[in-house]
């Protein structure tokens, strides 16, 4: 008897995903396997379950794919907001947000790792994640009532990313539930980042309102990581 093709065969447990979704899930499980430079569309479509043709329908390239998934991350972080903590200084406010992203991301952990593995040896493949990653963090920030507008705005974001790029290199080890060394990592550097968006702040006093729009970073401290367990 004939097999029929993957993609006329219903999933028996839970909705139907999208043929994006799909292409999407079989990227980040290729890459817990391998490398990204050894990922095709050929690949994909098979562990998709999809023709070529479909997935050139929805995608360009695999990097594209790679941002779909990353804008499907902002997503779910940005509609998981807490609203115990409208009422927290924006740096707070920041700090949970962030952490929600790295729990987003967890599923695909060895995906990640091994993304920034690639990217560690390829410029070309850094330069691209950054772009991708600056933009997400001005979402971060405007979802943390941190301005991310206008050049100051892209500063900061970048200034984020980066941030967010270390922290991540701790989460990546951090096999402790509690994530304690990564919380620890993220309020130092949030720390770090307050003091500098301040004198970026002091410095914009020197150029055209319209070049750097108002606005700070809080610079209230926290006790949070006091709090958590020593790292084993």
């Amino acid at each position: 008897m004939a097999r029929r093709p993957a993609r006329e065969r219903s999933e028996s447990n839970g909705p139907t995903k999208t043929n994006r979704e799909k292409i999407i899930d079989a990227l980040m499980e290729l890459l817990a396997e391998e490398r990204i430079e050894d990922i095709g569309f050929g690949a994909i479509a098979r562990r998709a379950g999809l023709s070529l043709a479909e997935c050139r329908a929805e995608f360009r390239s695999v990097l594209a794919v790679l941002a779909a998934y990353t804008k499907e991350i902002d997503r779910q972080v940005l509609a998981g907001g807490d609203t115990d903590t409208e009422e927290e200084p924006p740096r707070e406010r920041l700090f949970d947000i962030l952490m929600r992203r790295l729990e987003a991301l967890a599923p695909h952990k060895a995906a990640i790792r091994s993304l920034a593995r690639s990217a560690a040896r390829d410029p070309a493949l850094a330069v691209a994640l950054n772009g991708l990653t600056v933009r997400s963090m001005q979402w971060m920030l405007t979802a943390a009532d941190i301005s991310a507008a206008g050049p100051r705005g892209m500063l900061r974001g970048q200034g984020l990313a980066l941030l967010y790029a270390s922290v991540m290199r701790t989460w990546l080890d951090d096999d402790d539930p509690g994530l304690a060394r990564t919380m620890a990592a993220l309020d130092r550097g949030l720390s770090r980042g307050a003091w500098w968006s301040g004198l970026l702040d002091q410095v914009c006093r020197f150029v055209p309102p319209r070049c750097c729009p108002p606005g700070r970073w809080s610079r209230r401290s926290r006790d949070r990581t006091d709090e958590e367990p020593a790292a084993a």
